[in-house]
């Protein structure tokens, strides 16, 4: 029960900092969306720019304080709103209500006080005294200075029993309003000493953790320390739910003025979302919230899919990193918050088209390891297979309808193609990878030696890597071409190199090296004697690879161990000594083959097959980061 109670408490107080940080953040978005006119002289020109400098300094200060001095500004902070706030409702009170006839003006149209007056009194009387003890009680003032500040909230409502003059009640209400401003600048004083050294302590650990970790770590602890992910999305959802509630509330005046019964049709719902969406991302800052929304929603995605695919890949987790810092790249480079609304709106879809396509990959080199995992290991529960190959239709289906869809509502262009091509290489990639699943059922349910399956996965996956190596060379004609003619920019000139070094030259020269590895152990097993018929009875031993006995022919090392053709040869795409004694398999040409083969071994990427095996979670994650640099290239 008291680990509850402290995790609850924990949880409030995570709430309340990410709640306190908000505000900053709405007066930074505020001050950067805000006009101001230059012509008011250099003067006034001026100061309006010193004091949108020392707001946003302020606000980025409070931002980033400890949670401990932030819940101590936000108590000053308090302190001071209600002090103003008693003075306010003094002086109104004093100035529009007549103790007597209960008469007063009311506020913004409203008439919410009681017209009795007693009743109208002792009300405002008991709201001030609950605001004075909370001054008192944020400001923690001392017993005998707290009841004269209460008294002093409370003097100018005794000037509406006695009756006095207007003019001296007003008199009073500035006194007393004066005399609380004063004690407050007192208070204030005082903690500027606790101002200077938290402020100097601040500087003092960032200076350290600067200078020992570097620039990087101390970014990252302060993200993490002040849940910037957190406040960002806060700040974004609010900010649309109040945006949504003043155009709900305008189109509902706006209609029944015009006599109109139906508030909310399909036509008006659609014009409604679409202002929310294009003023969702009218500033660097609500574009970082909705990337922050995007982030989280990405991130369950891909842990429900992890869940219902069962894999406990943690590198496959970082869908909910991947899917926000493209679309926020994609955004910057696109100059999204800068542009016209309608434009907006367009170009918000297309770049949510190329992340949709992104999160399709990605999700595939989640499925992927799985499937072969599945096949590979000969599993044959039908319920562990079903849901990963649910997921692989999903993934082949999807963007046959997405490509559908656009080329009948759009006309042919760079961007359409781009995404046209992602799509279609997303199809491909499905396609190899249930043919290569398909070629270990095959293997499993036959329970027999398949000497040719690795010469067959090979083939599947080199020919899908071939083709998506063509793709790559023709996403970077169309990115050099919209580059030239259409919207060129620095961030794309870098994806282009980017694309260009990891996409094809890296691939080609993977492609080549495992082409020439395979070929090299080909010719090293070919050069071994091969041992068959008669011969295979008088061996009273099994692969030591495999541990499997030699049903049709063995291959004979130079150090007279024995392992099966297709087994030695995998170990010889690793390394080329024996799995035994680790003398070296093949003699001749040493010197040549030094060049591709070593006494450490050359590990290829993606295990005993060569660079086109499957991809671990790693290989999936460095896949999608280069498919991120791919989608840069076409927005």
């Amino acid at each position: 029960m008291a680990s509850a109670n402290v995790r609850i408490g924990q949880q409030a107080l995570t709430v309340l900092d990410v709640a306190f940080r908000v505000p900053c953040i709405f007066i930074i978005d505020a001050i950067f969306n805000s006009y101001y006119d230059p012509g008011s002289g250099w003067a006034g020109t001026a100061g309006k720019i010193l004091i949108r400098v020392m707001g946003i300094m302020v606000s980025s200060v409070v931002l980033v304080l400890s949670q401990k001095a932030l819940f101590k500004f936000y108590t000053l902070f308090f302190a001071v709103l209600l002090g103003v706030v008693a003075v306010l409702i003094n002086y109104y009170a004093i100035s529009h209500i007549d103790f007597y006839s209960a008469y007063y003006k009311a506020a913004l149209g409203f008439r919410l006080l009681p017209r009795n007056g007693p009743t109208l009194w002792l009300g405002v009387a008991v709201v001030q005294l609950l605001f004075g003890m909370g001054y008192v009680v944020l400001l923690n003032i001392q017993s005998v200075f707290a009841a004269l500040v209460v008294l002093d909230v409370m003097i100018p409502l005794w000037g509406l029993i006695i009756e006095l003059p207007v003019d001296v009640r007003q008199l009073i209400a500035v006194a007393s309003g004066l005399a609380l401003a004063l004690n407050t600048a007192v208070c204030l004083a005082l903690k500027l000493k606790w101002f200077y050294y938290s402020c100097r302590y601040v500087y003092l650990l960032v200076r350290h953790m600067y200078r020992i970790y570097g620039l990087q770590l101390l970014v990252e602890d302060t993200w993490k320390r002040i849940r910037f992910p957190d406040v960002l999305r806060v700040f974004w959802l609010t900010r649309m739910t109040a945006q949504a509630i003043i155009l709900v509330y305008v189109v509902k005046v706006v209609r029944h003025e015009s006599g109109e019964h139906s508030y909310l049709t399909w036509d008006v719902f659609w014009d409604l979302f679409s202002n929310l969406i294009i003023s969702g991302c009218d500033s660097t800052l609500t574009v970082l919230g909705m990337s922050a929304v995007i982030s989280s929603i990405a991130h369950y995605l891909g842990l429900s899919i992890l869940a219902f695919i069962g894999s406990t890949e943690e590198e496959d987790k970082r869908l909910g990193f991947v899917a926000p810092v493209l679309f926020f790249i994609l955004a910057l480079q696109t100059g999204l918050s800068g542009l016209d609304p309608e434009e907006r709106l367009v170009r918000l879809s297309r770049n949510m088209c190329l992340l949709l396509t992104a999160i399709l990959h990605f999700i595939h080199g989640m499925t992927d390891p799985v499937l072969m995992s599945l096949s590979a290991s000969h599993v044959s529960s039908f319920r562990r297979h079903f849901p990963v190959l649910l997921v692989s239709l999903c993934l082949f289906m999807l963007p046959v309808v997405l490509s559908y869809t656009l080329w009948h509502r759009y006309a042919l262009n760079t961007w359409l193609f781009a995404v046209t091509a992602f799509c279609v290489e997303l199809c491909l990639k499905v396609v190899v990878s249930l043919t290569v699943y398909g070629l270990f059922m095959v293997d499993g349910y036959y329970n027999v030696l398949w000497e040719k399956l690795d010469d067959y996965v090979y083939y599947v996956r080199s020919t899908g890597n071939v083709i998506e190596f063509v793709f790559g060379v023709i996403m970077f004609g169309n990115g050099a071409y919209t580059m030239m003619f259409e919207a060129g920019s620095k961030i794309r000139a870098c994806m282009m190199c980017l694309h260009a070094y990891f996409n094809i030259y890296l691939q080609a020269k993977n492609g080549w090296k495992t082409f020439i590895n395979r070929r090299t152990a080909v010719k090293k097993i070919n050069s071994l004697p091969e041992v068959k018929g008669g011969q295979l009875r008088d061996i009273e031993d099994v692969c030591a690879i495999c541990y499997q006995e030699f049903a049709t022919s063995a291959r004979i090392t130079p150090c007279q161990h024995y392992f099966h053709a297709l087994c030695l040869r995998k170990w010889l795409y690793i390394q080329d000594t024996c799995p035994m004694c680790h003398q070296k398999v093949y003699i001749e040409e040493e010197a040549q083959d030094r060049a591709h083969f070593n006494n450490n071994g050359y590990v290829a990427p993606g295990g005993d097959l060569g660079q086109f095996a499957e991809p671990g979670g790693a290989e999936a994650a460095a896949a999608a980061g280069m498919l991120l640099v791919v989608c840069l290239l076409f927005c």
